[in-house]
């Protein structure tokens, strides 16, 4: 059907009152406390919502439903691991963060092993978020392009400039409520965001069932036979050679996932922020641990959705449908068979994905930069109304480098 002037519309209003509404949220910081830290009282679920937020970006939207579609659900056993790793987290690196009053994931190290190490493990926190969150923002342009451009719309533009006009509009919006509001902002706009992406996916499984003959009978018709519900597969039938190569088998999934969940979600800055707005440990046990339940209903979604199109695209490959990439496959529905407004709405799901990821790793990497770094060394006598102004300098300057990173 195409993306319309209408579902332009509806991206715009939806960019602008996310901004908006982020500012007003966290409109009344007084303090870094309250400027990274929440003044540690935001509620355990609001904390849990905004982890899974912030790990999903637009590629597990459009990437997730491309797994299953090519494949079968065996991802799931991934997330099996993440789970169990988020308990370990609950239950080992929890405790020792609440051992003081710790600010940020390298505090701990500063108690342990010096200011020094604190300040290593925060820089080189810094170095690799801003790498790896720089491709991942230049990322989300593309998918951005397939959807918008691929239906005529703006077509008058290269592909360099519509990503830099995207990148530039999710920078902008996104920079407004995380340098005005901090991580209050930041945490119950995560909370927003998430409910926008997920109501698309959802919204996406309800038209396919309308649109296809016999809904979920038809699903199961197409996908059954060709294994496309399989979510465990041991591999043991296969050699030693073969068995580790091959990512989906559920020892190594669990293991990986589970080892994976330990360094993102116990180490690294841009959970452990978030685990520290709790009011108090139990609430962060909470927190990390549904997180683990939520991003595991989040995948089998997805997940869901990569099925769902499999039968309405009648298992055609993707040069069948015109498609380089298996990621394609979600972008070409939305473009071609959602209805007008409703294809404005799935977009901003992608926008929602994008803002919530980027609100997070701003917020993150001026927090370490201020608490590990600035006010150690140079801050000691610095007033707190002089460190919060500092502080919303430094998510300027963090913003400012994204862009140096990408161009």
């Amino acid at each position: 059907m195409g993306f319309t002037g209408i579902d332009i519309a509806i991206v715009v209003v939806y960019m602008a009152l996310s901004a908006a509404a982020g500012a007003w949220i966290g409109r009344n910081q007084k303090s870094t406390t309250d400027y990274f830290l929440g003044g540690r009282s935001i509620p355990w679920y609001a904390v849990t919502f905004s982890i899974v937020a912030t790990e999903t970006s637009v590629l597990t939207f459009i990437g997730i439903p491309a797994v299953s579609y090519g494949g079968n659900m065996t991802f799931l056993q991934i997330v099996i691991g993440y789970m169990i790793g988020r308990v370990l987290v609950a239950m080992i690196f929890i405790p020792a963060y609440y051992r003081g009053e710790m600010e940020t994931a390298y505090h701990f190290l500063g108690n342990r092993f010096g200011r020094w190490m604190r300040n290593i493990a925060s820089v080189t926190f810094m170095i690799t978020r801003l790498l790896a969150d720089g491709v991942r923002l230049f990322a989300t342009a593309i998918p951005l392009a397939i959807i918008i451009k691929g239906s005529g719309f703006m077509a008058g533009y290269s592909d360099t400039e519509f990503y830099a006009l995207s990148i530039l509009a999710i920078g902008v919006m996104t920079i407004i409520y995380t340098y005005v509001g901090g991580i209050r902002s930041v945490i119950w706009m995560d909370v927003v965001q998430m409910a926008v992406y997920v109501g698309g996916a959802l919204l996406a499984v309800f038209l396919m069932l309308d649109k296809l003959p016999n809904g979920m009978a038809t699903v199961s018709e197409w996908a059954a036979p060709d294994g496309k519900f399989t979510w465990f597969y041991s591999g043991f039938e296969l050699g030693w050679n073969e068995f580790i190569k091959q990512p989906y088998t559920f020892l190594t999934a669990v293991v990986a996932g589970a080892i994976f969940s330990l360094a993102s979600h116990g180490t690294d800055q841009l959970i452990v922020q978030r685990v520290l707005t709790c009011p108090d440990m139990k609430s962060s046990q909470k927190a990390i641990t549904f997180s683990g339940i939520a991003v595991f209903l989040q995948f089998l979604l997805f997940l869901v959705v990569g099925v769902m199109l499999y039968a309405f695209y009648q298992g055609a490959s993707t040069a069948e449908l015109g498609l380089t990439r298996a990621d394609g496959i979600f972008p070409k529905y939305i473009v071609e068979e959602m209805p007008v407004g409703i294809s404005g709405l799935l977009v901003a799901a992608l926008f929602a994905a994008a803002m919530s990821t980027l609100s997070s790793s701003l917020s993150a990497l001026s927090s370490a930069v201020v608490l590990d770094i600035y006010q150690p060394i140079f801050g000691k006598d610095k007033s707190e109304e002089e460190l919060l102004k500092t502080s919303r300098i430094m998510t300027s300057s963090v913003t400012l480098h994204y862009y140096a990173n990408m161009s």
